[in-house]
């Protein structure tokens, strides 16, 4: 059974954390695709839309990178409320919230059907 939601092409998933990761911040498209309301993802941890065949070794190399500094890109399966899953392309970036707190800022786009191929064989390299 596939319970792939695929993106529109006009898309467009932000979502907001502090430092440890916990959401601040979620739009309405995200919201919306990934099957909660934004009062159920307030202060949760961002990882409650991991997917479980994404390998740790991406998000490692997410965290890593965002921590010192820069910005990370990346193709990301990320799952729904009900147990479907979505493909993204993420850029993840530090910055400073309007309250002058440190934390990441998440913007997601549709990823194609080549990509998500490529991210796939790529992941079941990595554990």
């Amino acid at each position: 059974m596939n319970n792939e939601t695929i993106l529109t092409d006009d898309a467009f998933l932000v979502s907001e954390t502090d430092e440890k990761g916990i959401i601040t911040f979620a739009n309405d498209r995200f919201c919306e695709i990934a099957g909660y309301t934004l009062e159920e993802l307030m202060g949760k941890p961002h990882n409650i839309v991991r997917h479980k065949d994404m390998p740790k070794a991406a998000f490692k190399d997410l965290w890593t990178t965002v921590k010192k500094g820069e910005v990370w890109t990346g193709y990301v399966k990320n799952a729904t409320k009900e147990g479907g899953y979505y493909w993204v392309y993420a850029t993840v970036f530090p910055f400073e919230s309007c309250n002058g707190n440190p934390g990441y800022l998440s913007c997601r786009r549709k990823a194609s059907q080549q990509e998500i191929d490529k991210a796939t064989a790529l992941y079941k390299t990595l554990d």
